[in-house]
Protein backbone atom coordinates (compact mmCIF):
# COMPACT_ATOMS: atom_id res chain seq x y z
CA UNK A 1 0.00 0.00 0.00
CA UNK A 2 1.25 3.40 -0.78
CA UNK A 3 1.23 6.04 2.29
CA UNK A 4 2.17 9.48 2.68
CA UNK A 5 3.37 10.26 5.65
CA UNK A 6 3.82 14.46 7.03
CA UNK A 7 5.49 14.91 10.29
CA UNK A 8 5.88 18.04 12.85
CA UNK A 9 8.59 17.10 15.32
CA UNK A 10 9.73 20.26 17.21
CA UNK A 11 12.73 18.34 18.84
CA UNK A 12 15.96 18.00 16.48
CA UNK A 13 17.07 14.97 17.51
CA UNK A 14 13.81 13.67 17.45
CA UNK A 15 12.75 14.92 13.62
CA UNK A 16 16.07 13.33 12.72
CA UNK A 17 15.10 10.32 14.11
CA UNK A 18 11.86 10.56 12.59
CA UNK A 19 13.49 11.40 9.11
CA UNK A 20 15.99 8.59 9.05
CA UNK A 21 13.24 6.18 9.81
CA UNK A 22 11.34 7.16 7.08
CA UNK A 23 13.68 7.13 4.46
CA UNK A 24 14.33 3.72 5.37
CA UNK A 25 11.05 3.03 4.12
CA UNK A 26 10.51 5.31 1.33
CA UNK A 27 10.85 8.68 -0.70
CA UNK A 28 11.17 12.09 0.95
CA UNK A 29 9.15 14.68 -1.38
CA UNK A 30 9.46 17.75 0.17
CA UNK A 31 10.05 19.01 4.09
CA UNK A 32 8.72 16.40 6.30
CA UNK A 33 6.56 15.13 3.80
CA UNK A 34 7.37 11.17 2.68
CA UNK A 35 5.71 8.43 0.46
CA UNK A 36 6.26 4.54 1.17
CA UNK A 37 4.98 1.88 -0.19
CA UNK A 38 4.78 -0.55 2.87
CA UNK A 39 2.48 -3.86 3.58
CA UNK A 40 0.16 -4.11 6.14
CA UNK A 41 2.47 -5.69 8.52
CA UNK A 42 5.22 -3.04 7.68
CA UNK A 43 2.63 -0.36 8.40
CA UNK A 44 2.39 -1.57 11.74
CA UNK A 45 6.08 -1.47 12.52
CA UNK A 46 6.23 1.65 11.27
CA UNK A 47 3.53 3.29 13.13
CA UNK A 48 5.14 1.95 16.20
CA UNK A 49 8.42 3.01 15.04
CA UNK A 50 7.17 6.45 14.81
CA UNK A 51 4.83 6.35 17.83
CA UNK A 52 8.73 6.05 19.78
CA UNK A 53 10.11 9.15 18.39
CA UNK A 54 8.08 11.98 19.10
CA UNK A 55 6.52 13.32 21.90
CA UNK A 56 3.42 14.42 22.07
CA UNK A 57 3.82 16.99 25.16
CA UNK A 58 6.05 18.60 22.89
CA UNK A 59 2.50 18.95 20.04
CA UNK A 60 4.61 16.48 17.81
CA UNK A 61 2.33 15.03 15.10
CA UNK A 62 2.55 12.12 12.47
CA UNK A 63 0.11 12.20 9.86
CA UNK A 64 -0.28 9.29 7.44
CA UNK A 65 -2.64 8.94 4.52
CA UNK A 66 -3.03 6.13 2.60
CA UNK A 67 -3.01 6.24 -1.43
CA UNK A 68 -5.31 4.54 -3.24
CA UNK A 69 -4.19 2.90 -6.91
CA UNK A 70 -6.62 6.05 -8.76
CA UNK A 71 -5.34 8.84 -6.82
CA UNK A 72 -1.71 8.11 -7.37
CA UNK A 73 -2.27 8.70 -10.90
CA UNK A 74 -4.07 11.79 -10.05
CA UNK A 75 -1.24 13.48 -8.25
CA UNK A 76 0.29 16.33 -9.34
CA UNK A 77 3.75 18.24 -8.91
CA UNK A 78 3.84 21.90 -8.97
CA UNK A 79 6.76 24.43 -8.65
CA UNK A 80 10.59 23.26 -8.24
CA UNK A 81 12.39 20.57 -7.52
CA UNK A 82 12.50 18.84 -3.90
CA UNK A 83 14.98 20.45 -1.80
CA UNK A 84 17.90 18.65 -1.39
CA UNK A 85 18.19 15.61 1.48
CA UNK A 86 19.94 17.02 3.87
CA UNK A 87 18.54 20.87 3.94
CA UNK A 88 16.01 19.67 6.35
CA UNK A 89 17.88 17.37 8.62
CA UNK A 90 19.40 19.42 11.85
Amino acid sequence: MRLAVTYDVSDDANRRRVYRTLQRYGAWRQYSVFEVDVSKTERVKLEDELAEQINEKDGDRVRIYRLCESCLSDITDLGTEPPDDQSNVI
